[in-house]
């Protein structure tokens, strides 16, 4: 009997999260329950796969550079990846502005709507919190971002899974390797081989437990949901989001039938797993081990630049959320500040977004952080800005969820393109977690 495919399995599990979800809202101490006895696990499969995040990121960039044997190679590989992602995301904004300025969802939306938005959520914890983290980030100097790469205790680095650190920790590693000879390097570069295939099985063995996650996971998310009739006032709105994801895909898959020569459905296919995570967590860096393991050995990439594009993608390239910001951004505008949507605000809105993806965290609900940055750069009135984060918080998780599984896909996209360009685009190789298990039992 033919096994069920990963990819059925979490679906069926995401299915059940859902119906078992919404099934616990409507009896008396259901919500409890599931926060209680569902959520822990779903919590245990997070925390699983960003402990392994951090050694994977180090071994699998590590090995990659060292594998090079040229230091001229990392700067082609460098620029090419910064510079597709860069475009991506120039894409991804140019959608999400084309469809609410074509479709306009803010207009005409009833003002007892606007105010009981305002009532429900203009003092939530959640959107004072977002004031408070962005309000942090603005006052931070303008070569901030450039002094957060450099750690001044990688250890600590390690602990807090500061990406960029760790990115450039391991990166100069890798080039000092190069510099002290091959036979010098050996022992070392052994090392990290090894430790990335012995974290590479441990994304094999906790995949398999991504099924019963994943159904923790949106039970937990849907008892969440307490207010339907704002949600339902805020599905045109939640459709343009979608539409123009669903279109910033079919772009990654164009990308990948002209330029990679390969199959988008078989794309799609490969790499499904890691989508569905992102979907379930809400959070590319969570979500990056995965990534890494379905890029590497069933898309057919290097290492050595998986290694690089998948971790440096984590942090640095946020198409979904970029696409997400500026119909947010438009929408807020068209509901409470009509005057402001000017052509002029609009180009800043694409350079603030380009530039605010950059130094974001991939972590949950990032974009509404970068939302009140892109805001402010227009000059929105600072008053407004509590009613405007209201508005869209109601459908912000789902829609968070959307826009990270758009966030890993244009990363996968990126590493085949790139593999591509540097002729590192082979045949893939899938393991399976009991490749070995014969040697052992």
């Amino acid at each position: 009997m033919k096994k069920l495919a990963l990819h059925w399995k979490i679906i069926i599990g995401m299915v059940l999260g859902i119906i078992f979800g919404f099934i616990m809202n409507g009896i008396e101490g259901g919500k409890g329950f599931v926060s209680d006895w569902i959520s822990p696990f779903g919590t245990i499969f997070i925390n699983l796969l960003k402990l392994i995040a951090v050694p994977l990121i180090l071994a699998s960039l590590i090995k990659g550079i060292s594998d090079l044997k040229d230091i001229s190679k990392i700067k082609s590989m460098g620029l090419r990846t910064i510079g597709i992602y860069i475009f991506t995301t120039l894409v991804a904004i140019v959608i999400g502005l084309s469809i609410v300025n074509i479709i306009k969802p803010g207009e005409g939306m009833p003002q007892d709507t606007i105010e009981k938005i305002k009532m429900k959520y203009e003092n939530d914890a959640g959107v004072t919190d977002k004031l408070a983290k962005a309000a942090a980030q603005k006052d931070a100097g303008p070569l901030q971002a450039l002094v957060d790469i450099f750690p001044s205790n990688i250890f600590k680095s390690f602990s807090e899974a500061s990406m960029l650190q760790v990115i450039f920790f391991a990166l100069f590693v890798g080039i000092c390797l190069l510099l002290i000879g091959e036979k010098q390097a050996e022992p070392l570069v052994k090392f990290f081989d090894s430790l990335n295939e012995v974290v590479m099985k441990m994304v094999d063995l906790i995949m398999l437990f991504a099924p019963y996650a994943v159904f923790a996971l949106l039970a937990n998310v849907i008892i969440a949901f307490d207010d339907t009739e704002i949600l339902i006032k805020l599905l045109f709105y939640a459709f343009c989001v979608v539409g123009g994801l669903i279109l910033m895909i079919g772009f990654y898959l164009l990308l990948v039938r002209v330029y990679a020569k390969k199959s988008p459905m078989w794309f799609l296919k490969e790499i499904s797993p890691a989508q569905l995570l992102a979907f379930s967590t809400s959070s590319s860096a969570a979500t990056l081990p995965v990534t890494m393991e379905r890029v590497e050995e069933h898309l057919g990439v290097d290492k050595e630049v998986s290694g690089f594009v998948l971790p440096v993608g984590a942090t640095v390239n946020m198409d979904g959320t970029s696409l997400y910001q500026g119909i947010a951004a438009v929408f807020i505008m068209q509901v409470i500040w009509p005057e402001g949507l000017t052509f002029t605000n609009q180009l800043v809105i694409v350079l603030t977004a380009l530039l605010a993806s950059i130094g974001s965290a991939a972590v949950p609900s990032a974009g509404m952080v970068m939302l009140v940055i892109v805001l402010e750069s227009i000059g929105f009135p600072a008053e407004l800005l509590p009613i405007g984060l209201a508005l869209i918080f109601a459908v912000d998780r789902p829609l968070d969820m959307c826009r990270t599984v758009v966030n890993v896909t244009g990363d996968a996209t990126v590493s085949m393109l790139v593999a591509k360009s540097l002729d590192k685009l082979h045949d893939p190789h899938p393991k399976e977690w009991d490749d070995h298990y014969h040697e052992v039992k």
